[in-house]
């Protein structure tokens, strides 16, 4: 079976994998899609904390499940699934007080310590596994984890009905956030990217407010800002767009020894609320329903897809940030452009 590897820090191959079989409640699952993110460039390149080589990565998965282990009773064999990549101990303090994605053992698979789905087929906990409707798109359903993580992100914003809204970046995080808000009360949203391709798609997605600059937006604050770049240019530019008594929220992944400058002052004088999110928690499922209900437009969202063989030129497109969102489908033998 095949499987990209990371054998170290920016170091890959295609190697040749044993098939995986399915213990005492695991689930074997034969691949269909698996994102392209910007955590498995961290991973990667050994940025990732507590990251262990070799590591099959990809955590962004969906497929057809093709073997159960013993107690495994909410999927059988040939129904589609989505699959949570997080794994957590369920012993330390935020485990056991309900922030279960706060763990400090958490161990993402294709992440940390566990293969993840640029392979083949994978093994994953029948906990993390998700069944799907037969007529949702397959391929399409590995936007449900980053749904997941939007939809965590919205369960910790502060909000109220009939507020403005202003995304910085029009990547795959940013059209959700985006996507996302006039369902949890927006009366209207904004998105700002300086990729006029991505501008292009947030519109073929129903953002028609899109700008390379919020100065061209016609509003000066928003009550809610939320940055999807982890750029400290567009954090600093987008801090002090939060009107008083608003919140800004950090969704994007800023490298840990980066800094970004504010006025206290500001913060403590307009009541501004900053807030992190991290992943998912809780918010796996409910992802699956939006995403079946169609709370997001998924199929301009996704430009190429890859063959295994082809993973490094899918990285490098990432990196380049060409494209909208790239897929591996590891069954699949060529690659394919969906939108140009």
């Amino acid at each position: 079976m095949r499987a990209v590897v990371f054998e170290s820090a920016g170091n890959l191959t295609l190697a040749e994998r044993p098939e995986p079989t399915a213990g005492h409640k695991e689930v074997v699952i034969e691949v269909a899609a698996v994102g392209v993110c910007g955590t498995d460039t961290h991973v990667f390149d050994g940025e990732f904390e507590g990251t262990i080589f070799p590591l099959v990565p990809g955590h962004e998965a969906s497929g057809i499940v093709v073997a159960i282990g013993t107690g495994v009773t909410h999927v059988a064999v040939g129904d589609q699934v989505a699959v949570n990549p997080s794994t957590t101990c369920g012993e330390c303090e935020y485990c056991l007080t309900g922030k279960s994605n706060l763990c400090r053992a958490w161990n993402g698979l294709g992440v940390v310590a566990s293969d993840g789905a640029s392979q083949e087929r994978f093994t994953a906990p029948a906990a993390n596994v998700f069944k799907l409707k037969p007529e949702t798109d397959v391929y399409q359903a590995a936007l449900i984890e980053p749904l997941a993580c939007a939809i965590r992100a919205y369960d910790i914003l502060p909000r109220k009905m009939g507020e403005h809204y202003l995304v910085y970046g029009a990547g795959t995080m940013g059209l959700l956030m985006a996507q996302l808000a006039p369902r949890a009360g927006a009366a209207s949203v904004t998105i700002v990217d300086l990729n006029e391709g991505r501008l292009a798609t947030a519109r073929e997605v129903g953002i028609d407010n899109a700008y390379t600059s919020a100065n061209d937006a016609g509003r000066e604050k928003w009550d809610v800002v939320i940055d999807c770049t982890g750029n400290i240019r567009a954090i600093e530019d987008g801090l002090p767009r939060v009107k008083a008594g608003g919140t800004f929220q950090h969704f994007g992944v800023a490298p840990a020894e980066a800094m970004a400058n504010y006025s206290p002052f500001r913060v403590y004088r307009d009541e501004i609320s900053i807030v992190g999110t991290m992943a998912v928690l809780n918010s796996f499922g409910r992802a699956v329903e939006m995403f079946e209900a169609g709370a997001i437009k998924s199929e301009p969202m996704i430009s190429h897809s890859f063959s295994l063989e082809d993973y490094p030129e899918a990285l490098d497109m990432f990196r380049k940030g060409t494209g909208r969102k790239l897929q591996i489908r590891p069954n699949d033998l060529s690659s394919k452009v969906f939108h140009a």
